[in-house]
């Protein structure tokens, strides 16, 4: 299960703009690729060298820069000089640790948001930190890990649908940020079935394996709070922008997916709602089942309480007791006793505690 709270020891005591990555430990290269693209072609490629990539920054089309992976401190340090990013920016680019954020600088703007994504395997929500740089002419996206959610993005720009190969770069960052929030829904719809099945199991068959399901999903619930949260600020501020990057016509689609966050984070709480409720649910019916046990020993446990009276008064070693001398003294104890256990077992009939 993954960590709520990320350990920063590689970070401990070194001086601001220090680039270091504190991810987790990852295989193979940092891969980047690049397509670059106007209203009448497309080119994309695989670059084996980041200088190749250093021309698309005065281009007049517009580049999207993806790097998959962040091991290469290097490489992210040598394309952050070159577009001319501050440090501290590229520091927490690699501090994947960060909460949702933008910024806003002179000629570019720095968007960091979460990517989640369900894990078959695991069966849990992971996490995964993505920055956005984004200037007039091109959009550089930071990704932990490689494969991500951006495929269709790529599709309608090598099959030029829709209206993003007509647009410029801040519709690229738009469309990069609204597939991601559009992948809380199903995150969202995969918590909300799994819950569903947990209201049966609470109530029919309450047992401690479901009480560690629920626990397993209340901290999904906290990785999509705070994944989602944030982002309304985020999208607020990007609303706000000083014009130039986010063009006006932009901003339309900025506040549909601003829209979408609110949604986003009502389900999230509902659903904390009823989390807490399915704890409180599954308390009251293990307290139930146990009340209900203890109610049948309590009741079994009464009965034998005269009947143990009667034994406890002929079981002992007095010699001069009347009772033992007559022929019919057994049977008639047993009777005696046998009369009040019926009796006691009417009571509780009449009484429904049976």
């Amino acid at each position: 299960m993954k960590k709520i709270f990320k350990k920063r020891k590689k970070k401990l005591g070194l001086p601001p703009g220090t680039l270091v990555y504190d991810g987790e430990e990852q295989a193979g290269k940092t891969r980047v690729t690049v397509i670059d693209y106007d209203k009448e072609r497309l080119e994309e490629k695989v670059v084996e060298d980041i200088e190749e990539s250093f021309p698309f920054r005065d281009s007049s089309s517009v580049t999207w820069i993806n790097v998959d992976g962040l091991r290469d401190v290097k490489l992210i340090e040598s394309l952050g000089n070159h577009f001319g990013f501050h440090t501290l920016v590229l520091e927490d680019i690699l501090s994947t640790g960060q909460r949702p954020k933008f910024e806003e600088f002179e000629d570019h703007l720095f968007i960091v948001l979460r990517m989640l994504d369900y894990s078959d395997e695991d069966n849990e929500i992971t996490t995964e930190q993505v920055s956005l740089l984004v200037g007039k002419n091109y959009v550089i996206s930071f990704q932990e890990h490689e494969g991500d959610l951006f495929g269709p993005v790529r599709e309608r720009l090598r099959n030029r649908k829709g209206r993003i190969t007509k647009q410029g770069a801040d519709y690229l960052a738009y469309s990069l940020i609204d597939i991601i929030v559009d992948n809380y829904f199903n995150m969202l719809e995969k918590t909300g079935d799994r819950l569903e099945t947990m209201e049966d199991l609470v109530i029919e068959k309450p047992e401690p394996e479901t009480l560690q399901q629920i626990r397993a999903i209340k901290r999904e619930m906290i990785f999509l709070r705070r994944s989602a949260w944030p982002l309304r600020e985020v999208i607020s501020n990007l609303e706000r922008a000083e014009p130039g990057i986010i063009h006006k016509s932009t901003k339309i689609y900025l506040r549909d997916v601003y829209d979408h966050i609110i949604q986003v984070v009502d389900t999230i709480e509902t659903m904390r709602d009823m989390i807490s409720g399915l704890q409180d649910v599954y308390m009251s019916s293990v307290s139930n089942s146990m009340n209900e046990v203890m109610k049948v020993l309590t009741i079994i446990a009464t009965i034998f309480i005269p009947l143990t009276f009667i034994a406890g008064i002929y079981g002992m070693n007095f010699e001069h007791m009347p009772e033992l001398k007559y022929p019919w003294a057994y049977p008639a104890v047993w009777g005696v006793m046998a009369i009040a256990a019926v009796l006691m077992v009417v009571f509780f009939r009449k009484k429904k505690w049976m």
